[in-house]
């Protein structure tokens, strides 16, 4: 019997490759964040153009991996499999993402100099909040760090906070006051506040990845005081033994 062994051709993606290769897209992702949050800040028009090269840089990546996967998937573990089918899943959720953030930079420039300072000062915070996601879902994908997951599940509740203030503001107007810019501040903060969205699943995901367990049943677990987690601990422990 032939004991040679089958290598991959340099041109089909391996899966260290493809794993590689979706850490870098969460990492575009956190920086298209930060140049939203930086553009609407300071009115850049260059840092909010750089979202449209982004978002192209995402679409080429999900591209990549969606077939790579498909070739490599046939040659891995069982393990290595589940991995790969979490980096497409991760690769579409960044994809949009970018898609969301490029409608933010239009909306943004539309608006202009029409924004009032609160509105400002409100999406800067969401998608400050929004960068801080993307980097704690890069970390616990790339680390298998189940509390940076929930860090990013515990952290959209902020951006619904954050995007029920600035409805109460356009919509409802309870002051009865005149606003600026209102369509367009209504559109950047839906595609910040569905941006978050995404990027809660992808921590989703990952928390089903790493633990095997869903969503639910992890918060269950981080949500409980230390002691009983310890108590637990040491029954599973006594139950080992």
């Amino acid at each position: 019997m032939s004991t040679a062994t089958i290598k991959t051709p340099e041109s089909e993606p391996s899966y260290p490759h493809l794993v590689k290769r979706t850490i870098e897209a969460c990492r575009v992702a956190k920086e298209a964040a930060a140049a939203a949050a930086e553009g609407i800040a300071t009115g850049s028009s260059p840092l909010l153009n750089s979202l449209r090269d982004r978002e192209k840089e995402l679409d080429n990546l999900d591209m990549e991996i969606d077939a790579g996967v498909t070739t490599a998937i046939t040659r891995v573990t069982e393990g290595e499999a589940r991995e790969l089918l979490a980096c497409m899943k991760v690769m579409i959720g960044l994809e949009r993402i970018g898609d969301l953030l490029l409608s933010f930079s239009s909306s943004a420039q539309a608006a202009g100099p029409r924004l009032d300072p609160q509105d400002t000062r409100d999406l800067t915070h969401m998608a400050t909040v929004l960068e801080k996601m993307l980097t704690d879902v890069g970390t616990a994908f790339s680390s298998r760090d189940v509390k940076k997951a929930i860090d990013v599940l515990r952290a959209d509740a902020e951006m619904d906070r954050l995007r029920n203030l600035i409805f109460l503001r356009h919509i409802e107007n309870p002051e009865n006051l005149q606003r600026h810019a209102s369509l367009q501040v209504i559109f950047m903060t839906q595609s910040l506040e569905r941006a978050g969205d995404h990027v809660k699943n992808l921590a989703e995901e990952v928390c089903h990845f790493v633990s095997g367990h869903t969503v639910r049943h992890v918060l269950m677990t981080y949500d409980k005081p230390i002691e009983q987690m310890f108590l637990d601990w040491l029954r599973k422990r006594d139950e080992r033994g």
